[in-house]
């Protein structure tokens, strides 16, 4: 008997070992947030002790120690893979602050040296026979050139671009589109003064003419045809290729396909293209320097004489370097700004009310 016992002792399976566990602890949600807090306070006593007087190297500092601390924590508590994701999404926030915080300071010291001038009067006066150096004075005369102007460029700019566009999505094939597409490609990158001396040169050296709105214009519009051109194309390339189908087979040609298709598909992105390539070429101020030259009284005229807009009124405000003009420049500064995020919204806008709707 005691033999069976032994034999059915010793033959017994022996117990299962426990199961690994399959999920690692993870870090609570407000690890990250208190990451960040102790970075900054970290960074901020660094910088004091080293003597930094530079904000932005303190910054730097708690944005290193922030990566850091996120990338030892997660790796001890969550394991390797998960630190390294940790890693990637912080460098992303990093790289986000990074951005941002520039382009916020920037509008912060705008707002701040340019509020004080800004008023109904400001805005709707010219600087007529008043000197610089005396206060007073406002952009009327700044903003209606930069109206006229930008809104000449875009009137010339836009069909080109448009149809440009067209080509090379619809009909393009062949060395014709690759030549096109290149020239596209660098006119993209051309400096803006370099598009003003072109334009000078036929204006002022071949028809003998003097400075006007208009030729400003034609240099703004240089700069706007090949965003409009990109971002036109970029557009019509989202188009379905089935609704291009569903069209030719019932018998409908191509230029009413791209008419009556195509371009009501795709008006909200293309509208969003224009908006932008106006918003950058409303900031450029050395075509207009070199093709309009500015001027302090008002001139509805842009095909006659020097005309003024806001770019250039800030660059001449400005280098005059008295505390009355200078206040002027960040004004029109403030008011350019306003003028471009306006465009942006805009656009935004746009995009968002023509955007295709999902049926349910």
């Amino acid at each position: 008997m005691s033999d069976v016992l032994t034999d059915r002792t010793t033959t017994a399976e022996p117990a299962p070992a426990p199961t690994p566990r399959l999920r690692r602890a993870h870090l609570p949600r407000w690890a990250v947030p208190a990451f960040a807090a102790a970075s900054v306070i970290v960074g901020c006593a660094l910088g004091a002790v080293a003597g930094l007087t530079s904000h932005v190297q303190w910054g730097l500092l708690a944005a290193v120690f922030f990566l850091l601390l996120t990338t030892v924590v997660a790796t001890l508590v969550e394991g390797g893979r998960k630190a390294k994701d940790r890693l990637a999404t912080a460098v992303i926030w990093v790289a986000f602050l990074l951005a941002v915080v520039p382009l916020l300071s920037l509008l912060w010291e705008t707002v701040a040296r340019g509020h004080t001038l800004l008023n109904g009067y400001f805005l709707s006066h010219s600087m007529g026979t008043l000197p610089d150096q005396l206060p007073g004075g406002g952009i009327y005369h700044a903003i209606i050139g930069s109206l006229e102007q930008v809104g000449l460029a875009t009137v010339v700019a836009v069909p080109i671009g448009l149809f440009t566009a067209i080509y090379l999505v619809e009909y393009g094939r062949g060395r014709l589109a690759r030549a096109v597409t290149f020239f596209v490609d660098v006119m993209t990158g051309i400096p803006s003064i370099v598009a003003g001396l072109f334009i000078g040169s036929i204006v002022f050296l071949m028809l003998h003419l003097q400075p006007f709105g208009f030729a400003g214009s034609l240099a703004l519009a240089i700069l706007m045809t090949p965003v409009v051109v990109r971002s036109t194309e970029e557009m019509l390339k989202l188009v379905p290729g089935d609704l291009r189908e569903a069209s030719y087979a019932l018998g409908v040609p191509r230029w009413r396909t791209i008419l009556k298709v195509v371009l009501p598909t795709s008006v909200g992105g293309i509208t969003t293209g224009v908006m932008l390539a106006i918003a950058r070429i409303a900031g450029e101020t050395a075509p207009v320097l070199l093709l309009v030259f500015g001027d302090k009284v008002i001139n509805n005229d842009p095909f006659h004489a020097p005309q003024q807009s806001l770019p250039l009124f800030v660059y001449q405000q400005y280098a005059l370097g008295t505390d009355t003009t200078q206040a002027r420049a960040w004004a029109a500064a403030l008011v350019l700004i306003l003028f471009v995020m306006v465009l942006n919204l805009l656009a935004r806008g746009i995009a968002r009310w023509k955007a295709p709707k999902t049926g349910r």
